[in-house]
């Protein structure tokens, strides 16, 4: 090792979804939205002004933030908004887990949770799931730094009950509670409303799944007026023009366009209940998923072999190498097109 290396900081980065590139494959294996954004945003890009592009955007991206809060009947001082939800996350991560006591998050969750913590020197502690993948409240009732979870978890799909939420928020004053909502308009019921209840909450969302916009980055979060202050301060003392002008373009046009945003999320919804029983019938089995996926394991078939055979077909899912979790599969709901190629390939794998 060099001398200067002595000083690098060294971390194991996240590891994210593969990202093939195949003009025939079947993309399952990053939970993208398989329907294009609402109309209105492709012709918000049709019709930028390119000389807006020379300006700096709102630093505190206003627009979004007004529009956000409009949206979901807060004010605006109640809604953050960052480039995707993980900046939104890694940000509060650098805000609220300051205690020197370890955070709390389950053993199967997001797996960029623990790169966070690592990076910013965070302690932490993995609280099991139980054995039907459920987060168990009581596990985050006694002394730490802060909590996080997704609900519903990924990636196993899984919604906790607003109940249960509530017990863990209450149950822990002293530190921010972090929900990490990436997957709530699929079918869950968010935290959102309990964040007048509690100033100790923060709840997380994204646009890149149900708006089909991952691929501009807007993640935003909501809490009281002065958990979004201490987030504002973070971010604006590391950088201060986080969202781009387009994004922010974009992501007022998609809020608009509720018809269209209902139509798609429904369609996902249907396909995935579809697939459970399409996907039980060939005896997969599964958590019920409240998300855009499916956390699938099957009691004859090996999962690695299985991820492998889909690849060789360009069929793209995703495969964690992980303890508990390596004989599961995460498959995200596609078209009916695409899912009924994936289940024609499944009725007639290893016969």
């Amino acid at each position: 090792m060099k001398s200067w290396e002595e000083n690098v900081r060294k971390v194991i980065p996240y590891t994210p979804g593969e990202q093939p590139d195949f003009p025939d494959m079947i993309k399952l294996n990053t939970n993208e939205n398989p329907y294009p954004p609402a109309p209105g945003t492709l012709e918000k890009i049709r019709n930028m002004n390119p000389e807006q592009l020379r300006l700096y955007p709102a630093p505190g991206a206003d627009s979004l933030v007004n529009a956000l809060a409009g949206y979901y009947h807060l004010k605006k001082e109640e809604v953050f908004v960052g480039v995707g939800s993980d900046d939104v996350l890694a940000m509060a991560f650098l805000t609220f887990f300051q205690s020197g006591k370890p955070i709390l998050f389950p053993d199967i969750t997001y797996s960029f949770y623990d790169v966070w913590a690592d990076l910013f020197r965070i302690p932490y502690e993995c609280q099991p799931l139980d054995e039907q993948f459920c987060i168990r409240k009581e596990d985050y009732l006694k002394e730490n730094g802060g909590i996080i979870f997704p609900n519903p978890n990924a990636p196993t799909g899984v919604e906790m009950p607003l109940a249960d939420i509530e017990e863990i928020i209450s149950g822990n004053p002293d530190v921010v509670v972090i929900v990490d909502e990436a997957y709530i308009d699929f079918g869950g019921t968010s935290a959102r409303e309990l964040i007048h209840k509690y100033e100790n909450l923060l709840v997380v969302q994204t646009f890149s799944k149900s708006r089909s916009m991952a691929g501009m980055r807007i993640g935003y979060a909501f809490g009281c007026p002065r958990i979004i202050k201490y987030l504002n301060d973070v971010k604006y003392s590391f950088n201060s023009y986080t969202m781009n002008r387009p994004s922010l373009e974009i992501g007022l046009a998609a809020l608009e366009d509720e018809e269209y945003f209902q139509e798609t999320r429904q369609k996902i919804m249907h396909t995935r209940e579809r697939m459970k029983k399409e996907l039980a019938e060939l005896g997969f089995r599964f958590a019920d998923s409240k998300t855009n996926f499916l956390f699938v394991t099957h009691p004859e078939y090996d999962a690695k072999e299985l991820f492998e055979a889909l690849k060789e077909k360009h069929i793209f899912v995703r495969y964690f190498k992980k303890p508990r979790i390596d004989q599961y599969l995460r498959i995200t709901i596609g078209t009916d097109e695409e899912m009924d190629t994936l289940l024609s390939f499944l009725r007639s794998y290893k016969k």
